[in-house]
C-alpha cells in the first residue's frame, strides 16, 4: 500500500504539496469514490481517476535508451551531462541506469528503479550477455575468436568467455557477460587493435530498437521486462 498523494507524485501529475491540493479539491477520486484524504493508502488494484484520466500505477519503471555520445552513465554529475537528462516525465521516480556505458559509446542502456533487479542483472555470477557492434583501427587475425573466448588479461584481471565475430572491414560484434571499465576496448588493445566506434545493441537478450534515435527513449514491453526478470533468474 502506498499513499494516495505519494503515488500521485510519483506518476508525475506535481510535487506532493500540489497533488494534495487537487485531492482536497475533490479532482481525485478512487474505486469510484471522490477522496479528499491525501494519506488514503491505495494499491496496484486500486482505480485511480484524477482529471477524468485513469491513473495507471505502476510501482518500477523499465526505460530503454539509444544513448548518443557526450553523456555519462550516471545520476548526477557536477561538470558532464547524464543520461537522466534525456529522460523526461519521471524526474520523481528515482531512475538510474543499469551499469554504464562510456561517454563516447553508443546504444542500448536501460534504466529502472528497480534495484533488486539491477543487481541481479549486473552480478558477474549470472552472466548477463552484453552484445557490442565496434569497427576498430589494426589487423584482423583468424585467431581473435579463440584468443577472446579463453579470455585474456586486462590490468589485474582475467576477463571470462567472449565471444567474437568479424564482420569484415574491421567491423565485429563482441559480446560479453562483464562490465569492466572500458573492457571491450582494452580486449582489443590486447590484440593491437584500437576501438573506433562501440555501440552496445544487446542486454540481456533486449535488443536496441532501431526506431529510436539517438537520445530517444520508451518503456520496455512487457515481453522485454519478462524476459529481463524470468529468463535469467526463474530457471
Amino acid at each position: 500500500m502506498i499513499r494516495l498523494d505519494k503515488m500521485l507524485a510519483h506518476m508525475g501529475y506535481g510535487s506532493r504539496k500540489d497533488v494534495k491540493e487537487l485531492i482536497r479539491k475533490g479532482y481525485v477520486s478512487v474505486d469510484g469514490e471522490i477522496i479528499k484524504s491525501d494519506d488514503t493508502k491505495v494499491d496496484e488494484n486500486s482505480e485511480i481517476v484524477i482529471f477524468d484520466e485513469v491513473v495507471k500505477y505502476d510501482k518500477y519503471v523499465y526505460l530503454m535508451l539509444n544513448k548518443p555520445d557526450g553523456y555519462i552513465s550516471a545520476t548526477y554529475d557536477n561538470n558532464l551531462p547524464t543520461v537522466l537528462d534525456l529522460i523526461y516525465g519521471y524526474e520523481s521516480r528515482g531512475l538510474f541506469p543499469v551499469g554504464r556505458l562510456d561517454i563516447d559509446t553508443f546504444g542500448l542502456l536501460i534504466l529502472t528503479n528497480d534495484g533488486m533487479l539491477a543487481h541481479r542483472l549486473l552480478s558477474p555470477k549470472n552472466h548477463v550477455m552484453k552484445k557490442y557492434y565496434l569497427r576498430y583501427d589494426g589487423k584482423y587475425s583468424e585467431s581473435f575468436a579463440d584468443i577472446f573466448k579463453k579470455g585474456v588479461k586486462i590490468d589485474d584481471y582475467i576477463t571470462k568467455e567472449a565471444i567474437f565475430e568479424d564482420l569484415g572491414n574491421n567491423e565485429a560484434y563482441m559480446s560479453i557477460c562483464e562490465g569492466k571499465y572500458h573492457q571491450v576496448k582494452k580486449m582489443m588493445e590486447y590484440v593491437g587493435c584500437t576501438v573506433t566506434y562501440l555501440e552496445r545493441i544487446e542486454f540481456g537478450g533486449i535488443k536496441l530498437d532501431n526506431n529510436l534515435k539517438r537520445g530517444e527513449f520508451r518503456s520496455l514491453s512487457e515481453e522485454e521486462i519478462k524476459m529481463l526478470r524470468g529468463d535469467y533468474f526463474d530457471k
